[in-house]
């Protein structure tokens, strides 16, 4: 397995080649999906990651300058572990264009092509089109020449998915006859069996099949189609393979896409922003795995899987399906709080900054990265906006000890003192930073909010908002400076450069230092096409500083610029070189997609551009920043704090107006002076 692992790595190392193109090379196409229109002399190659309960399904594509395709696809089965059954155990396997069966145009195949290689002559395909909403779909022609003339054409689509709930992935083709003459179309039958031995396999030894449905021969008369497939399914030991109902399998993704763009879609003039939207709560929600411990979200990306992270998990996908209106993702969201609830002790040692293995190990190689604050930050925010007293009631104990454990690490001048931060030593984030400070200073604002929800003293209630007053004292203190000329924050103590987590104290309602911070975010020596570098005069980026900026950015007001980056960072993702998904970083990890930057990426919107938070079980603030041009803009079918409602926000003269509508219930119409966020009891 290590072999493989090392195959496909190697595979997709030339994607760096492309990291910072620009460009844009997608469409929008109706339903919220996107497609390339295929064109000779350009050359392309991508990756792209989809999920399942039980599966992650990578595909790189590559088209070369004369249209043929290549495909490579890695099939991630979370739940089948490896020796060491650590946070990289997972099987995995690759599967090129090469262990495909074959295809037959009457008597003449149809081989796979090589990168590098040569069509095969007699039967010629071209990629025509491609399109992805949840299923990556391939569109080739296909001609069979004769000696003198054109005798056959045809019509090939090709549908990659993962399966919904099981650990298998499809590969489906289509064969449709646009000749004004019958042919027959035929696939070789195909079963394959990999066998992971216990040498490297936990509980072995598994297996996994590649096999065909649906093969043999199938005439075609003209304007007929066909329809094959080749299905790549994981076995536990001691199981026997059941094949898939391809139908079934197919209908059961598409609706669980549905399931999941239904509830809290975003409707603004921009398609770009609506489309970028409605792919990245995708995302979110379909990496989520049914693990031996209940369903978790993982970040996916060849090495995150069955496992979760205090900033992946507790403080970026908690906060989010909170709102998300997905009920798997809210049990994801409950259960990674559960998991890391039970690592509390009596000692107060760190909770570790990720369990991994299903759940049943734990990895905290980077010491206390300030994750007590991230999951107090996200715990938080997550039972407040459920509406849901009884999972309130179930995370205080983490929320109270998150909170008394960050308490006891406050030093003398007043800011928390953490070992490192999410980046875990990639840059230098001395003693105390900035992002944990402020990760505690909105947990003691959430938990202070909490407290009068589940009817805790009064005293409690305001000890938390004393040490929130007192903490954003001391953040103005000491992280407050000038960095390169810039009115903004230092990242720690020693730091004298600029760095993306400025944007923080925006993301929490700090905005004394607004202005410069804005300043300094959009300036040459941290803004690139990719976003926000990590430090100025570094090409590395990490989107997800990129999202907490634009989010922190729109919360501040700061409406005009905000939208303006948005836009061009969301066409980028959207349309450009790699879609259609934020991504974790360049140049490690080559962008891969992974889950928790797609939920940051939503709550720009809710928490940057429309101003929601939490303050209660059936309470929100909403200070919506309607941008310049746009005369209305809606978050709908909003399932939050205990209802399901719209929120549409209207210009009406020089006034922004909010109305709230529930089934059954009189709009809630609220004008708003574009300062004091409103105050909403459902």
């Amino acid at each position: 397995m290590n072999r493989i692992c090392a195959i496909t790595m190697v595979l997709i190392a030339p994607f760096l080649l492309n990291a910072q193109n620009g460009g844009t090379r997608w469409n929008i196409l109706k339903n919220s999906s996107i497609g390339w229109t295929i064109k000779p002399n350009d050359p392309h190659f991508d990756h792209i990651e989809m999920s399942g309960e039980k599966v992650s399904f990578w595909v790189r594509y590559s088209v070369d300058s004369m249209q043929r395709l290549s495909l490579v696809r890695t099939v991630i089965y979370p739940t089948f572990r490896l020796k060491p059954n650590d946070t990289h155990g997972t099987m995995m396997l690759t599967f090129t264009d090469q262990d495909l069966p074959r295809f037959y145009v009457n008597m003449t195949p149809l081989k796979p092509c090589l990168m590098n290689g040569y069509p095969n002559p007699g039967l010629t395909e071209k990629v025509i089109s491609m399109s992805h909403s949840g299923v990556l779909q391939i569109e080739s022609s296909l001609e069979k020449i004769d000696r003198s003339r054109v005798s056959n054409k045809l019509i090939l689509r090709r549908s990659l998915l993962p399966c919904a709930d099981l650990p298998a992935a499809i590969e489906k083709f289509v064969w449709i006859n646009t000749d004004n003459k019958a042919c027959n179309v035929s696939m070789e039958y195909n079963l394959k069996e990999i066998r992971i031995d216990t040498l490297h396999s936990t509980n072995g030894p598994h297996s996994v099949f590649s096999y065909t449905l649906n093969e043999g021969i199938k005439t075609l008369q003209p304007g007929d189609s066909a329809v094959f497939a080749v299905v790549y399914q994981a076995v536990k030991a001691g199981e026997s393979l059941v094949k898939i109902n391809l139908n079934s399998e197919v209908d059961k993704r598409v609706k669980r896409i549905r399931a999941i763009q239904e509830p809290m879609q975003l409707i603004t003039p921009d398609a770009v922003l609506n489309t970028a939207f409605a792919f990245a709560k995708l995302r979110a929600g379909e990496s989520i795995y049914n693990t031996k411990n209940g369903y978790i979200n993982s970040p996916g990306g060849f090495r995150y899987h069955a496992a979760i992270w205090a900033n992946d998990q507790a403080e970026y996908t908690g906060p989010w399906y909170g709102m998300a209106g997905y009920p798997l993702g809210t049990e994801a969201g409950l259960n990674a709080y559960r998991w890391f609830a039970k690592f509390m002790n009596k000692e107060f040692k760190p909770i570790p900054s990720s369990i991994i293995a299903e759940g049943i190990d734990f990895w905290d190689g980077a010491g206390d990265r300030g994750d007590q604050a991230m999951i107090a930050y996200g715990a938080s925010r997550f039972a407040l906006a459920t509406g849901n007293i009884d999972i309130a009631k179930e995370l205080w104990p983490l929320i109270e000890y998150c909170l008394e454990f960050s308490r006891r690490k406050v030093n003398a001048d007043g800011v928390v003192n953490s070992d490192s931060d999410e980046l875990e030593g990639r840059f230098p984030a001395g003693s105390a930073n900035l992002c944990t400070s402020s990760m505690y200073y909105d947990a003691l604002l959430s938990a202070s909010m909490l407290c009068r929800e589940l009817g805790k003293p009064k005293e409690m209630v305001m000890g938390y908002q004393k040490q929130a007053t007192q903490l954003r004292a001391s953040i103005e203190k000491f992280f407050g400076a000038r960095v390169e000329g810039y009115e903004t924050y230092r990242y720690y103590k020693e730091n004298d450069v600029l760095r993306s987590w400025i944007c923080m104290p925006l993301t929490v309602g700090i905005y004394s230092r607004k202005s410069g911070t804005v300043d300094a975010l959009f300036s040459p020596r941290l803004w690139t096409v990719d976003g926000l570098a990590t430090q100025a005069g570094d090409k590395t980026f990490w989107d997800r500083s990129t999202l907490y900026g634009l989010r922190g950015v729109l919360a501040s007001g700061e409406t005009a610029r905000g939208l303006d980056y948005l836009k061009k960072y969301s066409e980028r993702r959207l349309l450009g070189v790699h879609v259609p998904y934020p991504v974790e970083a360049w140049p490690e990890g080559d962008q891969k997609q992974l889950s928790g930057e797609s939920a940051l990426y939503c709550r720009i919107f809710t928490e940057g551009l429309f101003g929601l938070r939490p303050t209660g079980l059936r309470s929100f603030t909403i200070s919506p920043k309607l941008p310049d041009g746009w005369d209305e803009m809606a978050l709908n079918n909003i399932t939050a704090f205990g209802n399901t409602f719209d929120i549409v926000v209207k210009r009406a003269s020089d006034q922004t107006v909010v109305e709230i509508s529930r089934k059954g219930q009189n709009t809630i119409v609220r004008k708003w002076d574009g300062k004091v966020p409103l105050s909403i009891n459902l």
